[in-house]
């Protein structure tokens, strides 16, 4: 089985988005450069921040996701982003009505049965988990092996936190990886055992 990596950009006093669940300038970093992060060319990078960022994406075989950032996104039109072959969506509802069957989206009760699916559909490959209410329920279960920031120079004072709702303490490592591109630091901590 492939690492579980929970995964974001965060703001420097740790929120994914403002109250209203806007994330503002937090993915800004992904239009400061001149690499292109992707086959779209939309998203353009440092060349510090693609040598980082993109051996990282092709490495994932899944994503978990809760279901309110599925329902926030409208499901990416049945396309995972990033160029992901699979991703789990942690929900106690069913799929959205018409929603198409062959789509690679997988609707899972609990975020135990979640991490399983998603392990078992990426393989050998890493499994991402984003952060928020749902990762931070993922870090709380013991099934997160990493944490990933990208943490953006922004202070938000209020809004949806990194780790969601994790009530307990939680060590991490020193961490491995410190690398600063443009608009951002990306951090890589493991959880310690």
């Amino acid at each position: 089985m492939g690492k579980v990596v929970m995964y974001s950009s965060v703001s420097v006093d740790g929120f994914i988005a403002d109250e209203n669940d806007q994330p503002g300038p937090l993915f800004d970093w992904l239009l400061s450069g001149d690499v292109p992060l992707d086959e779209s060319g939309e998203l353009k990078v440092s060349q510090t921040s693609y040598d980082y960022t993109r051996p990282y994406w092709d490495q994932i075989g899944a994503t978990v996701v809760g279901r309110h950032v599925f329902d926030m996104t409208d499901g990416w039109d049945g396309k995972p982003p990033g160029g992901i072959d699979h991703v789990v969506v942690v929900t106690h509802r069913p799929a959205p009505e018409g929603w198409d069957p062959e789509a690679p989206f997988h609707f899972v009760d609990g975020v135990e049965a979640a991490v399983a699916k998603a392990q078992e559909l990426a393989g050998e490959r890493m499994v991402e988990v984003a952060a928020g209410d749902v990762g931070g329920q993922v870090l709380a279960a013991g099934l997160i092996d990493e944490v990933r920031m990208d943490v953006v120079p922004v202070v938000f004072g209020s809004g949806k936190r990194y780790f969601g709702s994790v009530h307990a303490q939680h060590l991490l490592e020193d961490p491995d990886v410190v690398i600063q591109g443009n608009r951002v630091l990306h951090l890589r901590y493991r959880v310690r055992r």
